[in-house]
């Protein structure tokens, strides 16, 4: 197993640069809708390079095929990154990981967080057997939040889906301590974040929320580190010059 930088739960705020993969390229979706893509960058290895030159302690990265798919589809390209980056950057990595294996191939490959969501909710004593096998502090839980729902495949409409507070207070006690809250509703349209939605997740106590859509400038940035998000995931306003990395890295150091 390669050793990596781990997560360390309430140990400072955590700015995570966003690599959206499908098909092989960086791509950023628009509210989580497949039809709805641009594509940025055709090399991630490269752009994850240029986070970490920026001074980015960790990297958020998404298998949008293997999400849609339900099964890990990038995997090459994930292991580049990771390796890619060394140890000087953590990288957690969600999308199509839905059973233990997928899971400890992740952590295995190098990554220092896997970010569970529909198995999670479907299941939420999966999240428990994560907890006991790799840590808490190993493992993340998307909650893709449309209506007040957390919603299992965030992108299809009409998805099953469970009210946000109870989806939280449920994986909560199964152990799952690191949230990564996303309004589907401005994802991929640095719209700012849903504060009130966030507020009401950080209210509840007992876990670590991070931040994740919208956020599109160093005030949204700030804005989220002061309502109490222990992290922002950012992805689109770095790719079209809205948000300074490196500006940013320091702002939250």
């Amino acid at each position: 197993m390669l050793q990596r930088t781990q997560a360390q739960p309430g140990n400072g705020f955590q700015l995570l640069p966003a690599i959206d993969l499908r098909g092989g390229r960086v791509v950023r979706l628009a509210e989580g809708d497949f039809g709805r893509e641009t594509v940025y960058e055709a090399d991630p290895a490269e752009v994850a390079r240029g986070f970490a030159a920026a001074g980015a302690r960790w990297i958020h990265i998404v298998d949008l095929d293997g999400a849609r798919d339900g099964a890990r589809r990038q995997t090459d390209d994930v292991a580049k990154i990771v390796a890619a980056v060394g140890e000087s950057v953590a990288c957690e990595v969600a999308g199509g990981l839905r059973d233990e294996q997928a899971v400890a191939a992740v952590l295995d490959a190098g990554a220092g967080r896997a970010v569970v969501g529909t198995a999670a909710l479907r299941e939420p004593a999966f999240v428990e057997r994560l907890v006991a096998r790799f840590g808490a502090e190993r493992v993340a839980v998307a909650l893709d939040v449309r209506y007040g729902m957390a919603v299992g495949q965030g992108w299809v409409p009409g998805a099953f889906g469970v009210p946000v507070d109870e989806a939280l207070a449920a994986l909560a006690d199964r152990g799952a301590r690191t949230f990564i809250v996303t309004a589907i509703e401005r994802d991929g349209l640095l719209t700012g974040p849903n504060l009130d939605l966030l507020g009401r997740m950080i209210a509840l106590g007992r876990v670590d929320i991070i931040a994740s859509a919208g956020v599109s400038s160093l005030a949204d940035v700030s804005a989220v580190r002061a309502l109490g998000c222990a992290g922002a995931v950012v992805g689109r306003a770095i790719y079209e010059g809205r948000l300074d990395l490196a500006e940013a890295v320091r702002l939250t150091a």
